[in-house]
C-alpha cells in the first residue's frame, strides 16, 4: 500500500525559505507555537497550519524510518494531484536535511555503556591480615567504560578495576567462551 500525505500548503507560499523553515522545524516538533507561526507566515488558518505541520512531521519521520534517499522514493509518497513544484521543493528539503536528522536521531538514542579499553596484570599478594591470602596470584582487570548518556556533571569515561582469583577468572573466561560460541552460531546463520 502506498503511503500518502495530505499537505495543505498553497503553491503561492511566501518564499522557498518559508517552506524550508516549516519543513525543518516541523521535523523536530509539532508545537502550538510552530502552528501559530506557520499560520501567520503562510497566511493559512490555524487548522490548516496544524495539519501541515503534522503532515510534514510524519513525512520527514517516514523518510528517515524507511531510509528513503532518492527523489523518486519520496516523490512517490505524494498524491498525483499535489502541486508539482511544491512537491519537488519539499522532496529537495527532505533530502538535504535527512543526513543531519539521521545523525541527530542516532545521537539521541539511549544506549548502554560501552567498553573502550581493557588492561590487566597479575599480582602476588605479599602482605595480608589473612595467612591464606599470602602468596596467592590474583588478576587485576581494569575496564575503561564510556557512558554515552552520562549524568549531568559526570565524566562520560570511567575506570573500573576488578580483582579476580584464579577461580573467578576461570568462571569468567568460561562464560565469555560460551558467549563467543553463541555469537558465532548466530553470525553463521
Amino acid at each position: 500500500m502506498l503511503y500518502t500525505v495530505t499537505l495543505s500548503l498553497s503553491p503561492e507560499a511566501p518564499s522557498k525559505d518559508a517552506v524550508r523553515d516549516v519543513c525543518v522545524q516541523s521535523h523536530r516538533t509539532t508545537s502550538q507555537r510552530l502552528v501559530e507561526t506557520t499560520a501567520e507566515t503562510l497566511n493559512v488558518t490555524a487548522a490548516q497550519a496544524a495539519q501541515l505541520v503534522h503532515s510534514l512531521h510524519v513525512l520527514s519521520h517516514h523518510v528517515l524510518c524507511y531510509s528513503l534517499g532518492s527523489p523518486e522514493q519520496i516523490l512517490h509518497l505524494f498524491p498525483d494531484s499535489f502541486h508539482s513544484s511544491l512537491k519537488n521543493l519539499i522532496t529537495k528539503i527532505l533530502l538535504e536535511n535527512s543526513p543531519t536528522w539521521r545523525t541527530e536521531a542516532l545521537s539521541d538514542q539511549v544506549s548502554l555503556p560501552q567498553l573502550k579499553d581493557l588492561d590487566w596484570r597479575v599480582d602476588m599478594v605479599t602482605g595480608s591480615d589473612s595467612v591464606s591470602r599470602m602468596s596467592v596470584p590474583t588478576c587485576l582487570v581494569q575496564l575503561k567504560i564510556e557512558d554515552p548518556c552520562p549524568s549531568a556533571g559526570l565524566d562520560p569515561v570511567s575506570l573500573l578495576t576488578v580483582e579476580l582469583s584464579r577461580e573467578s577468572l576461570d568462571t569468567i573466561l568460561d562464560g565469555l567462551g560460551r558467549i563467543r560460541d553463541q555469537l558465532s552460531v548466530v553470525a553463521g546463520k
